[in-house]
């Protein structure tokens, strides 16, 4: 029924002139500004996603702390949680000042597609800017560009820490953690975000399976080869399993890190000022859970077959690896297809975890299985359902990205453990690294040796 029967003929007839003149003034403030509004509003939730999107990776470096806190040895713990707060400290400073304008040269390179030419710290925008003065009013504030893309530098650092837990000296990590933030990630970044020459070549990789996962991966592999396994890791051809201190912990940080992938995945949309944009983020929100979920049932029901019972680290690990597996592509999937590529990765992970220990590779919560080894498959995984990619230019990504980082971190790692040594004493390694490096325990009361 339309409003108008509902109104007295006469009250109708008093309220036209008023109707009349309001349809004026709107016509009137359309003719002046009718495109500021709009913009204005994309230029507002466009920053408002991802300041939304880096305070929840952000949460993602308490998860890295708790899964690593919880899958090391008690005598060990403080120290995990010292390097986790402490290489984001420097992944915060050090991507200020050298890594940001690296990996977004914005159309400025030295050499062209592979180095930027933009060199120093990155700037923001001014107090109070107005529409007519920032740096892109269509897209997004410069802070919001900036506090999103640090919070994936950080999480690539946390990657490598875990891996050599146990037994490394501190400040030789924290070096390479610098470097590791400023140059190596930034520089293979720029060669896909920054329109470098992945980009230019097709390659494709939607929130960080290679740029981010991937270079964790790596560079966390050349650590442990130059580091070597702990102490009793693998002795008389056998494998010692050394449990973690708490598994409650793990648990806790891996629900922490899928709660975080949302921010991961969801604001590299890069966009939300459309109804599309704000379909297309829903819809990768979605893909994200539905691959974490494939990849812990997977591990679940893999590792039940395969050792007779549950095994939970594998069970977290495999919800991981379906968060890693689904990011070089959470959009363009079903959500059908993407449980699948998540389960794909959970069950990499049950064989890929054993297969290490086979090559005396010591990763003591199996970073290199979640992150490399399923930030491969992920890449790779974008061209069942994306018709932009081709299997040529994902394979070329993959390799460019992982011999320049693999040989850039074994070179790094390898002028530490020369220079200052990399690896605790063997007495220290026994008494563990809390006691050891930093003369405190995590659970001094608890402790039992």
């Amino acid at each position: 029924m339309k409003l108008t029967k509902l109104i007295p003929a006469t009250a109708l007839a008093a309220a036209m002139p008023l109707m009349a003149f309001a349809q004026d003034a709107a016509e009137v403030v359309e003719e002046v500004v009718p495109a500021a509004v709009p913009t204005d509003t994309v230029f507002i939730l466009n920053t408002l996603l991802f300041l939304i999107g880096g305070f929840l990776v952000f949460f993602m470096a308490a998860g890295f702390a708790m899964l690593e806190a919880g899958l090391v040895r008690s005598k060990n713990v403080a120290m995990q949680l010292t390097k986790n707060v402490a290489l984001f400290g420097l992944a915060s400073i050090f991507y200020y000042l050298i890594g940001y304008n690296l990996m977004y040269p914005l159309g400025t390179w030295s050499v062209d597609g592979i180095l930027s030419g933009v060199f120093g710290p990155g700037v923001l925008e001014a107090v109070g800017v107005t529409a007519d003065a920032v740096d892109d009013y269509s897209y997004a504030s410069t802070a919001s560009d900036f506090f999103f893309q640090l919070m994936f530098c950080g999480a690539t650092a946390s990657i490598v820490s875990g891996t050599l837990a146990e037994r490394i000296k501190l400040w030789p990590f924290l070096i390479f953690t610098v470097i590791l933030t400023s140059l190596i990630y930034p520089i293979s970044a720029s060669w896909k975000w920054g329109g470098g020459f992945l980009d230019e070549a097709g390659f494709l990789d939607f929130a960080g399976s290679t740029v981010v996962h991937s270079v964790g991966g790596w560079a966390a592999l050349a650590g442990a080869l130059i580091l070597g396994p702990r102490i009793g890791k693998y002795k008389d051809g056998k494998v010692t399993a050394f449990p973690g201190s708490n598994l409650t912990l793990a648990t806790l940080g891996t629900f922490i890190l899928w709660l975080g992938w949302f921010g991961f995945n969801g604001a590299s949309q890069l966009a939300m000022g459309s109804v599309g944009d704000v379909a297309d983020v829903s819809r990768i929100f979605a893909n994200t859970n539905t691959a974490a979920a494939g990849g812990a049932i997977a591990a679940l029901i893999v590792t039940q077959l395969v050792y007779g019972k549950v095994d939970l680290t594998m069970v977290l690990n495999g919800a991981l690896a379906g968060l890693v597996s689904i990011t070089a592509e959470p959009l363009t999937p079903t959500l059908g297809v993407a449980t699948l590529i998540g389960m794909v990765g959970g069950v990499l992970v049950v064989f890929a975890v054993p297969f290490l220990d086979k090559l005396k590779i010591d990763d003591v919560v199996g970073a290199i299985p979640v992150h490399l080894i399923c930030g491969i498959w992920g890449t790779i995984a974008v061209v069942f359902t994306n018709s932009d990619a081709t299997i040529g230019s994902q394979l070329y990504g993959i390799v460019v990205v992982g011999v320049f980082t693999f040989v850039v971190s074994a070179i790094v790692w390898f002028i530490l453990k020369m220079v200052m040594g990399i690896r605790v004493s063997e007495e220290e390694e026994i008494m563990g690294l809390d006691k050891a490096e930093l003369g405190m325990e995590a659970y001094p009361e608890f402790y039992k040796g």
